[in-house]
């Protein structure tokens, strides 16, 4: 007889954009993000982290009121990763992100051709940058859907037994 609870296709996507995030060496906020096209196979993956080529023990992690000193100068987005290191064309795909994304993010996800995102949190919904990213994304047809409930990457050996 088969198992009967098995993750979701949605489930399981974000599931691998939170595996992705546990690469981010950012020390407050961890996020990973997933491309997947319509026959389900996984074509882009990225998470928060320093481009390609700098080493990221030569600049800042830190939050700070100069930007050339704070992370957010330097940081490429899961969400960018994941489109640059996708591996065809995205036309049609959809995006799992851990964290719902800026509006930078959104303007190369519209731009790339994804069509659906789903997020897992929004905690910065009420901030001009996500405002403008629900706007964008809205207005561009792209489908936004927030899963109901956080997945857990790693279970505790009692839920796991249960």
């Amino acid at each position: 007889m088969k198992r009967e609870h098995v993750l979701s296709w949605d489930e399981y996507f974000m599931g691998l954009a939170h595996l992705s995030a546990l690469r981010s060496k950012d020390p407050s906020t961890q996020v990973g993000a997933c491309i997947v096209d319509e026959d389900k196979k996984v074509v882009g993956i990225g998470y928060n982290g320093f481009p390609t080529g700098i080493s990221d023990d030569d600049f800042p992690w830190e939050k700070h009121d100069q930007y050339q000193h704070s992370k957010y100068a330097y940081v490429v987005h899961a969400e960018l990763n994941a489109i640059l290191n996708s591996t065809k064309k995205l036309s049609g795909c959809s995006i799992y992100v851990s964290l719902f994304p800026c509006n930078e993010c959104a303007k190369a996800i519209i731009q790339s051709g994804i069509r659906r995102l789903v997020y897992e949190d929004d905690k910065y919904a009420a901030t001009e940058s996500v405002i403008a990213s629900k706007r964008m994304l809205a207005a561009a047809g792209v489908s936004m859907q927030r899963l109901p409930q956080k997945i857990k990457l790693f279970l505790t050996k009692e839920e796991n037994e249960a």
